[in-house]
């Protein structure tokens, strides 16, 4: 599994936006400075979200972005699926080096593929922002980890 930059500054987007969700609308440039990322990329992140109907905006000196639904409505599955082309995309690789099969192997290793997808989706699908907010909480940090 690989996620992108552009999945894991969204999800960074969406975990701070979730953080913040009773505190209205959020500026990009307050979110950039916390979370280390470039407003310009942010912006870019954002419009995407926000086509997706995952935000909601607001213009002018008070403007700026926040969760159109409480964070428990927000999987992690669901974000990345907004965000990355394949998140459960499995490869196995070095299985020809010397290594003899049968006619068979192609249809074994696309099953263990298929089992290996769907458990990371239904991982991914299962946490919600809400959840990594308690966890972070439990933990006794401010910090959350992805």
């Amino acid at each position: 599994m690989k996620i992108s930059a552009r999945g894991l500054y969204s999800l960074k987007m969406m975990l701070d936006l979730a953080e913040r969700s009773g505190e209205g609308f959020v500026s990009l440039r307050d979110i950039a400075g916390r979370q280390g990322i470039s407003k310009k990329y942010l912006e870019q992140i954002a419009s995407h979200l926000n086509r997706a109907g995952l935000l909601l905006t607001n213009r002018g000196s008070q403007g700026g972005y926040k969760l159109a639904k409480p964070p428990d409505k927000y999987t992690i599955g669901y974000i990345l699926s907004i965000t990355e082309r394949s998140i459960a995309r499995v490869e196995l690789q070095g299985f020809n080096g010397g290594v003899k099969v049968g006619r068979n192997s192609d249809v074994i290793f696309n099953c263990i593929c298929n089992g290996l997808k769907k458990v990371i989706t239904d991982y991914l699908d299962s946490i919600t922002l809400q959840d990594i907010l308690e966890m972070s909480n439990e933990q006794g940090t401010n910090d959350y980890y992805i």
